[in-house]
């Protein structure tokens, strides 16, 4: 069983469903850990994913515990590939290892939606309007940092131009539109950014404007990414000096109704091509 000294979102998910099919079951960690030959703390190590298990050791645990959802028990096994060592990687110790999570959950997800109400989403920001947000953090940042952050939010946008890119629906509000992070030109190039974006047949952009008033999840940036089965979804919201992951079932079914209701107050990708465009002239 390999350790890890940084597991990632990916990793402790993975220790997470196994931890809560074993609680399921009834079966202490003593017991789990004697199906496949290894000590209760490595049980404990693996939960926390800070050790790695194989896939037949993990198919003998799931299966003992009682799981018999296919489907489930193939998305967890892919989620042991150790092989998987993505460009984010390159980052470890330099950024926060939420910055890498976050890159790592949409690479490996088919379906992303987010929902911005001041921010354009990262996936959708030019040089100039992600260099602008960072500049205007609230302990301000180093200028090599800076740009740190920059380059791995431009590398992140590469997931939508790959082949066979996953589909991705931005709701966003009008407010973030006209907010002029970098002043007029620097908003006028991310509008016209956000307009040659948007035809790209994966990605949908979907405009609340003011006339739409209230609407659910305001004040929250949030991104919701689908796993390989609705059991593996992962909410992220971004809160003051860290990341957070939300994966129980209430949360995920909680989010997934607020994009539902969402979609009722938005205007079509058409619309929303037309109001952005608008907002672009007037800039």
């Amino acid at each position: 069983m390999p350790s890890r000294s940084h597991p990632t979102q990916r990793q402790r998910r993975l220790g997470l469903e196994l931890r809560k099919l074993r609680e399921a079951a009834g079966m202490s960690a003593q017991e789990a850990g004697a199906l496949v030959n290894i000590k209760a703390y490595q049980v404990s190590h693996l939960e926390a994913g800070r050790v790695g298990i194989t896939p037949g050791r993990l198919r003998t645990l799931v299966c003992n515990y009682g799981c018999s959802n296919q489907g489930f028990v193939d998305a967890l096994v892919a989620l042991t590939d150790e092989r998987d060592k993505g460009w984010w990687e390159e980052y470890r110790g330099a950024l926060p290892p939420g910055y890498l999570d976050i890159a790592e959950l949409e690479h490996h997800t088919r379906r992303m939606r987010t929902s911005s109400s001041v921010h354009i989403p990262g996936l959708l920001q030019t040089e100039e309007h992600a260099r602008a947000i960072f500049d205007e953090a609230i302990q301000p940042l180093p200028a090599d940092e800076v740009e740190l952050r920059v380059a791995h939010r431009l590398r992140r946008q590469a997931v939508l131009r790959q082949p066979d890119p996953p589909r991705f629906e931005a709701f966003i509000h009008e407010a973030a539109l006209r907010m002029q992070f970098g002043g007029r030109r620097a908003a006028a190039n991310q509008l016209n950014h956000l307009l040659g974006v948007s035809e790209q047949e994966n990605v949908w952009i979907r405009v609340l404007p003011f006339a739409a008033g209230g609407f659910p999840g305001a004040g929250q940036t949030i991104f919701y990414a689908h796993g390989a089965v609705p059991q593996l979804d992962t909410v992220q919201l971004d809160a003051a000096h860290t990341t957070v992951f939300l994966t129980a079932d209430q949360h995920l079914e909680n989010y997934r109704g607020l994009f539902k209701r969402a979609e009722h107050k938005a205007l079509s990708p058409e619309k929303s091509r037309e109001m952005i465009h608008a907002i672009a002239k007037e800039v």
